[in-house]
Formats: structure tokens, sequence, C-alpha cells
């Protein structure tokens, strides 16, 4: 409710509501940041701009082999829309998808040289830009937010 004082002008002069104490909100607004900074970095690759092909791409390069469906419980993505991101990635020569030898119904992903050679040049990338990024933070509250967001996580999708 608004109390008919002065509207804000400039960002300080905004008070963030309930906003200000719940970690949902600096955890969506620093994926929105966290993106678009490395987008910026992989501008012109196949795997900037959208949520999963990179995941998708180091995971495949990492496990040949790996079911779309494990990938898609990673990123945290429907059936569907892993569909559309394998099928954008098969469409740019990343990716190749195989019937598995031992489970007909089920399918198995793999990387093709262009993407394995991809998934060798994003690595130091996006190393360097969680680094560059975070840079502001030092590296004890680093380790420790990342220990926190990492049990998080894992508990999210179900690993151990």
């Amino acid at each position: 409710m608004s109390d008919g004082g002065p509207k804000p002008t400039s960002i300080e002069h905004v008070n963030l509501d309930v906003l200000e104490n719940t970690l949902s909100f600096y955890i969506r607004t620093m994926n929105i940041a966290v993106s678009r900074d490395l987008d910026a970095r992989l501008d012109g690759l196949d795997v900037a701009r959208g949520t999963g092909k990179i995941t998708t791409l180091l995971l495949v390069d990492s496990h040949p082999g790996i079911r779309p469906s494990v990938i898609a419980q990673i990123i945290m993505k429907d059936r569907s829309a892993m569909g559309r991101l394998i099928d954008q990635m098969i469409d740019h020569d990343l990716l190749v998808r195989q019937t598995s030898a031992r489970e007909r119904r089920a399918h198995e992903l793999f990387v093709t040289a262009k993407g394995a050679e991809l998934a060798a040049k994003i690595r130091p990338i996006v190393t360097k830009q969680s680094n560059d990024f975070f840079s502001f933070i030092v590296e004890e509250e680093q380790a420790q937010l990342m220990d926190i967001l990492r049990r998080a996580y894992r508990k999210m999708v179900g690993m151990k």
C-alpha cells in the first residue's frame, strides 16, 4: 500500500518489501545476471542462450551413452522440453541419439566430433566466468555458499 510519498527516481529509493529477506528473490535475480554474463562470453557458440545446453553437452561428453531421462532429472526439465533441447543439439551436429543395444526402448546420447570440440572449448570459459563473476565474494565465503547450494541442489534432484 502506497503512502502517497515521492515516487522513486532511482533504485537507491526503492524498498524491496518482503523480497528484501527472501532467498528466492536473490537466487532468481542472480540466475538472470549469471546467465546474461555467461551468454555474453559464449556469444556465437551453439550453447549460448537458453538453459540446459551446456550441462547436457558436458554430461554427454563425460558420460557417453547417458540417457536423456538422466540429464532431464539433473537439469530439472520435463520430457518434452528435454526432447526439444536434444533435437536442437542434434540439428547443430553436437550430439547423436542411438537406440540402446540392451534396452530397445531406451535412447543413449553421444557427442559428435564437433560436440567434443565445443565441450573442450567451453569448459575453461564456464570455469573462468564463474570465478570472474563471483570474484567480489572472498574464497572462504564462496566455498560456504557452494556447499550450501550443492547440498540444496542434490536434495532437489534426488542425488546422494
